[in-house]
């Protein structure tokens, strides 16, 4: 949104306007766009005025250090008289009234920036609760100027209880009040002109309720609000509103008059001559809260919770709006909620599980109204979730919106999804992590660069402890290699997996792709890879492209067995989701993934490992043929009783895959921030495999983003897959939207809950 901002404070200043700052701060970090026109120095209790007569000039307000009185004035703008313009913020600042400033910033600057969407002025310091104190603020003053001009209008008051300006409970103001302006934006009811927000500036206040109210209606009931001053000793404007709103905020009396007794001289005229200043006895507004009927905006703010009073421009508020605000709630339409949802996936299994998943999950909570594109919403600021694939994601709208746009992906999570760098997030963490249970559940691997077999010394020279691997295997019998899989680093579905053990099987897999493919146009440079050591049914076709960054992994052996599965080899398949910034769970549904024939190691084979069909569990492996029966199983319908391991094994191998996981996902949020960013509007499925090996231990293989959930076929998609999106619109999405909290329920499992400081 394009936000224009101002106060009856004046510019940044711990004496008289120490909150505009920060707020301007949270507004842009929350990726709007900020105009700030000003008073030039205190204008508080002016009300909607402006001064007749007189001309109205600019100077120019450059801010700088947050919380620091360090902001400089100018008098002509950035790049006047051969000045270079640096790009930096600009204030406005004007010699005259909140509501002249709004006037001057809605109609003579900022074109280029693009219409105003709603003005805000304030925070005020103090609150502008109750009539007499609205009746007379600057604040809703400037608010109601903007309402008149026929924009949206909110006016923000912070009710502060001490002096002692705190940047950390200020900070959780402004982003709190970050939240309220989104909101009402997002939320605005048919006949409000404008809403006067009160926030106190306590901590916690985030934490606390946010409520409609009605403003109290109350009147001066203890005389004057004026004293006599005496004329000859005259008085510091800001001195007096200082000693003023010392006295209302923090002990809520009337402060003590000064003496101002002139002796009688003889002869003195009937009309005394005296000066007055300002000094109203703030303790009617109190007392009038105490008296009044509860709910109203005093008595939320005086009970530390933030005020929302919908006001027509005419200071009075709209009758019919209560309840409780639920932040991040969803907009209105006629009275009711409205989520509109983009869901958009190239595969049809899934495309019609999220569906049937929002329908079921949302169906009793909101209005879900499907679109095709962002650019069908009425509103940019309207709450959607995009369940789509990654390529079409509209990251655009969700880094813009993030208290309105949910995401089902993050933007970047390189560390944890490409084989590489997960081996070089496992690593990194282990080296400052030492007892880190990574280091028992993650074969180390070595990556290495290769165009052409003949170069394959060279790449050995850097991948030296597997070249040693390979040495020392020249003098073992065969029962006692250490054996190795090679993994294309950027390959999927398992092209271009092989097994070896020595240097020259690996260089004998290199020679096979560098033989010439049947490709016509030899100025192609991506040339294919021979299918000869894969089984028949499966396409193992890689670009060459692909494969000059590869992996190799100590192979895991002897895996873990089951006889009523004819002793094939399997892995374990888990869905994982990742919320906000952050909170991993491990959804307990996991799927046991078996391999097309009987394991047989690979020292036992008679020449070499041809057959990958007994190695690979992959899927794509299990095309056809009646060798493909119960190739998926639910895991937890796996065999009760495994020779050599407990009854609860399934229990525990469960455990480790819960830990691990919330230890990955640590290991990349934390140590790889470049290539993990989390975002708190986005969250993510991840297709996560685990191997386990004949003793019972798991061993994180890989993880996956967008996996394919289709391989869970249609005997599991109920149980498995459908449970999973309807446990992820619990977990991931109405909390998001204000739609109730989920947490905790079902089959997802809290794995780690980092703050990692990035909330909306």
């Amino acid at each position: 949104m394009h936000i224009l901002v101002t106060n009856d404070d004046g510019p940044p200043s711990n004496q008289s306007s120490p909150y505009v700052h920060s707020l301007v701060h949270s507004l842009q970090a929350a990726g709007h766009t900020v105009s700030v026109v000003l008073p030039h120095q205190q204008r508080s209790w002016i009300g909607k005025a402006h001064i007749v007569g007189a001309s109205v000039k600019p100077t120019y307000f450059r801010p700088g250090t947050l919380h620091q009185e360090d902001g400089t004035i100018h008098h002509l703008p950035r790049g006047s008289n051969g000045e270079p313009d640096d790009g930096g913020d600009e204030w406005i600042l004007i010699d005259s009234t909140p509501a002249s400033c709004v006037q001057i910033g809605l109609y003579h600057y900022f074109q280029e920036k693009g219409p105003i969407d709603v003005v805000v002025s304030g925070p005020n310091y103090g609150r502008n609760t109750t009539a007499l104190f609205a009746l007379s603020s600057g604040t809703i003053g400037g608010a109601m100027e903007g309402a008149v001009c026929g924009k949206r209008s909110i006016a923000l008051s912070y009710a502060f209880s001490s002096r002692n300006h705190d940047p950390i409970i200020i900070a959780e103001a402004s982003k709190h009040s970050v939240k309220v302006i989104e909101y009402l934006c997002a939320n605005w009811a048919d006949g409000v002109d404008l809403y006067s927000v009160n926030v106190p500036l306590e901590p916690g206040v985030s934490q606390k309720q946010v409520l409609y109210t009605e403003m109290l209606e109350n009147k001066w009931t203890s005389g004057s609000c004026f004293e006599p001053a005496d004329p000859a000793t005259g008085d510091d404007p800001e001195l007096q509103e200082q000693r003023l709103r010392d006295a209302g905020e923090m002990t809520g009396k009337k402060p003590e008059p000064e003496d101002t007794t002139i002796d009688k001289p003889a002869g003195q005229p009937r009309i005394k001559h005296q000066h007055f200043k300002w000094a109203p006895n703030l303790q009617d507004v109190y007392r009038s809260v105490e008296e009044g009927p509860a709910g109203n905006d005093g008595w939320v703010v005086k009970a530390q919770m933030t005020s929302v009073t919908p006001l027509k421009a005419c200071f009075k508020h709209t009758p019919g709006i209560t309840g409780e605000i639920k932040l991040g709630g969803l907009c209105r339409s006629d009275n009711k909620s409205t989520l509109f949802s983009i869901v958009d996936c190239d595969d049809p299994y899934v495309q019609a599980l999220v569906e049937r998943a929002l329908t079921r999950r949302l169906g009793d909570s909101a209005r879900s109204q499907r679109i095709s594109d962002i650019s069908e919403l009425p509103d940019n600021s309207t709450p959607v979730f995009q369940y789509r694939e990654y390529e079409r994601l509209d990251f655009e709208h969700v880094m813009s919106r993030p208290s309105t746009s949910l995401a089902n992906a993050y933007i970047i999570r390189k560390a944890l999804i490409r084989k590489h760098y997960l081996s070089n997030t496992v690593a990194n963490w282990i080296s400052k992590h030492p007892d880190s249970i990574l280091r028992n559940h993650f074969k180390p691997a070595f990556d290495f660069e290769l165009d052409y077999s003949e170069f394959l010394d060279e790449a050995l020279l850097e991948a030296y402890e597997l070249r040693e691997s390979l040495e020392k295997n020249e003098e073992r019998p065969d029962s006692e290699k250490e054996w190795w899989i090679l993994k294309p680093g950027m390959s999927d579905r398992g092209q271009g997996i092989r097994l070896f053990s020595t240097e020259d099987q690996l260089r004998e897999i290199f020679e096979e792709w560098d033989e010439p493919s049947d490709v016509e146009d030899e100025s192609d440079s991506e040339t294919t890879v021979p299918q000869s050591t894969t089984p028949a049914a499966h396409d193992d076709g890689v670009v060459t492209s692909q494969l000059r960054h590869f992996m190799a992994q100590p192979y895991i052996d002897p895996p873990l067995l089951l006889p009523s599965s004819s002793n094939r080899k399997f892995h374990i398949r888990t869905y994982v989701l990742a919320t906000g910034a952050l909170k991993v769970y491990v959804f307990k549904e996991m799927l046991a993934l078996f391999a097309a024939k009987s394991y047989c190691a690979p020292h036992e084979e008679e020449d070499e490992v041809k057959d990958l069909a007994r190695h690979l569990t992959n899927t794509c492996f299990q095309e056809g043929g009646s060798s493909n029966e119960g190739s998926v199983r639910r895991f937890w319908d796996l065999d009760h009783h495994v020779p050599g391991l407990s009854a609860d094994w399934k229990e525990k191998i469960f455990e480790q895959i819960c830990t691990v996981t919330g230890e990955v996902f640590e290991a990349a949020a934390r140590g790889m921030m470049v290539h993990f960013q989390t975002l708190p509007n986005a969250f993510e499925l991840f297709g996560v495999d685990f191997l386990v090996d004949a003793e019972g231990n798991a061993w994180l293989l890989e993880l996956n983003a967008f996996p394919d959930f289709g391989q869970t076929g249609e005997d599991l998609k109920e149980i498995v897959v459908g449970r999973l999106f309807e446990e992820t619109i619990d977990v991931a999405v109405k909390p998001f939207f204000g739609l109730g909290e989920d947490e905790g329920k079902g089959d997802m499992k809290l794995v780690a809950d980092l703050d990692l400081g990035r909330h909306a």
